[in-house]
């Protein structure tokens, strides 16, 4: 590990091939030496971990790999909004490389059609309001023309270079750090204007969804979201308000 002097921020620390880049980020705050928006970036990782403990495959050189530590002011935003953010400003950087036709798919893929191309954890351990921390990883398949059979059979999977995007993961690291450090510094003062983007990436707006929490699954029109009040949906039953931190899956019905 390289941990370069203080004269910029954020300071990228490089690494080789490691466990996953969020337990690195997680060791330099344990050890007292992270700093705000730090980035940790890795050629690639052992144990890349997505959601609910899925494996991330990280091919030595092929994807970008990093962790980006937020360290925002007392109470610190919603969660949700962390996730957010960072999903927005994946989808604008490869956006801005040439990607088209990408969106977000709740609560943290960036997809192209039904493959999906890069996945967003958001972790924060040991959680105190008085001193909010984050952890955000993300992995983005850049270079990849071929995926692992059990990866591709769980799920349609693509890259940029698959989708006609030819990019080394530092150019896309350079266009993606300031683009998350915007996004990020929003979930604090432009909540509103963070979910009606969000809403809009997702290509929800007024369509037909199933929202699904840990107590109750609601299909109909999405209303709104925002960070305040939840998910609305206008049910068979009338308007259903859902709680976004407790909203575990949210998805266009099939006709």
């Amino acid at each position: 590990m390289r941990i370069p002097d203080d004269g910029g921020v954020p300071r990228t620390i490089r690494h080789d091939v490691v466990d996953s880049t969020n337990e690195r980020a997680f060791a330099s705050l344990a050890e007292g030496i992270a700093l705000d928006a730090d980035v940790h970036v890795a050629l690639g990782q052992t144990s890349g971990r997505g959601r609910l403990g899925r494996r991330w495959e990280s091919p030595t050189g092929d994807g970008l790999y990093l962790s980006f530590i937020h360290l925002p002011p007392s109470p610190g935003p919603p969660p949700p909004a962390i996730t957010m953010a960072a999903g927005l400003a994946v989808l604008e950087a490869c956006g801005e490389l040439g990607l088209d036709g990408a969106r977000l798919e709740w609560p943290n893929d960036v997809v192209v059609g039904d493959a999906k191309l890069a996945g967003i954890l958001v972790e924060s351990r040991g959680y105190d309001p008085a001193r909010p921390h984050f952890v955000v990883g993300i992995g983005v398949n850049v270079r990849q023309r071929s995926f692992p059979t059990e990866l591709a059979e769980e799920r349609l999977v693509t890259s940029l270079a698959l989708e006609g995007v030819t990019q080394d993961p530092n150019e896309l690291l350079d266009c993606l750090v300031p683009r998350l450090a915007a996004r990020l510094a929003s979930t604090i003062d432009s909540q509103e204007d963070l979910a009606r983007d969000y809403v809009d990436a997702t290509g929800l707006e007024g369509a037909r969804v199933s929202v699904t929490t840990g107590k109750q699954r609601v299909e109909g029109r999405l209303l709104s979201l925002d960070l305040e009040n939840g998910v609305l949906v206008d049910s068979v039953d009338g308007p259903v308000t859902l709680d976004l931190a407790h909203v575990h899956a949210l998805d266009r019905c099939s006709l």
